[in-house]
């Protein structure tokens, strides 16, 4: 027995599926399988129960999956422990965030820690929101970035990026070259709205408060895609005005304020109020703090 088939049998355990199990470990499924198996072997007992086309932890698995978790946190505790013994900071850690952030927040934080802390490896998880929270509380990620308000109590709530929404138009739109642009004006041409999200919240409870009924034309569940189609002159969009710097400053897009509409997206990083942080832990905190304040700030 080994960590590597205690961190095989927690994947199968918390996803319910060997297939799935099988992605987020980069492995073939009869790889995984072949793993499980042996454990069984060695322990004596069947940890999964695979009848009936689904996939459940027996009596045996629940018992044996508190220990595995126990073994795992203890050789992460152990290695810290050690690695502090040397005042520097060694390890990994993993960040969860979607993919607007990974693309166009976080690259610069990463830059700035690995160049001061390259012994330390940094492990990017894309998720949505709803996962990144999960994988939060499961422990699957160190920290995840995700958009506030945060209500959860269980997890401590970190403030590291303020953002705005935008419209977002192809150059040579009827709109372009306005400084702001009601709602009301917006809403007369084709949408692009992501599907989910705290943004479609915002937009939608925007239409419903203004008596707004708007025009449709796609909804994307991705924010690279909306760029794109928006750019295709498509339909126009609302964006965080951090997604979309570079496209603006290549001509490939302009963006326009929503006047009398503000919709802030601030981000934070999030982590479980119980989690023991490490020195590596606290060095991303910081330089994640202290490289998204405004410019001014940063001198």
């Amino acid at each position: 027995m080994d960590f590597d088939q205690l961190e095989t049998f927690l994947e199968v355990a918390r996803h319910s599926s060997f297939s799935r199990a099988a992605e987020k470990r980069f492995r073939t499924q009869p790889a995984i399988s072949s793993q499980i198996r042996s454990l069984e072997e060695e322990i004596g007992a069947k940890l999964f129960d695979r009848s009936g086309g689904k996939v459940a932890l027996t009596g045996a698995g629940k018992v044996f999956q508190q220990y595995a978790e126990l073994s795992l946190d203890a050789r992460k505790t152990m290695i810290v422990t050690v690695a502090e013994m040397e005042r520097v900071p060694r390890g990994e850690i993993v960040v969860g965030a979607n993919e607007g952030t990974c693309l166009h927040i976080l690259p610069e934080v990463f830059a700035d820690f690995k160049k001061q802390y390259p012994e330390v490896g940094v492990q990017i998880s894309r998720l949505e929101r709803a996962k990144i929270l999960e994988s939060i509380i499961d422990n699957s990620v160190d920290f995840g970035v995700v958009s506030t308000p945060v209500d959860d109590k269980r997890l401590t709530v970190v403030n590291i990026h303020r953002d705005e929404l935008v419209i977002i138009v192809p150059p040579g739109h009827p709109l372009c070259g306005m400084k702001q642009a009601a709602v009301a004006d917006v809403v007369r041409f084709p949408l692009l709205l992501p599907k989910v999200g705290r943004t479609r919240d915002a937009l939608e409870n925007l239409f419903h408060d203004q008596r707004l009924k708007p025009k449709i034309a796609m909804e994307l569940d991705s924010s690279e895609l909306l760029k794109r189609f928006v750019a295709a002159d498509v339909g126009i969009g609302f964006i965080a005005r951090s997604n979309v710097m570079e496209d603006v400053k290549a001509g490939v897009l302009a963006t326009v304020g929503m006047a009398g509409a503000a919709i802030r997206r601030d981000l934070a990083l999030v982590f479980r109020k119980d989690k023991a942080l490490s020195r590596a832990a606290l060095a991303f905190i910081e330089i994640a703090v202290k490289l998204k304040q405004p410019q001014a700030a940063r001198g």
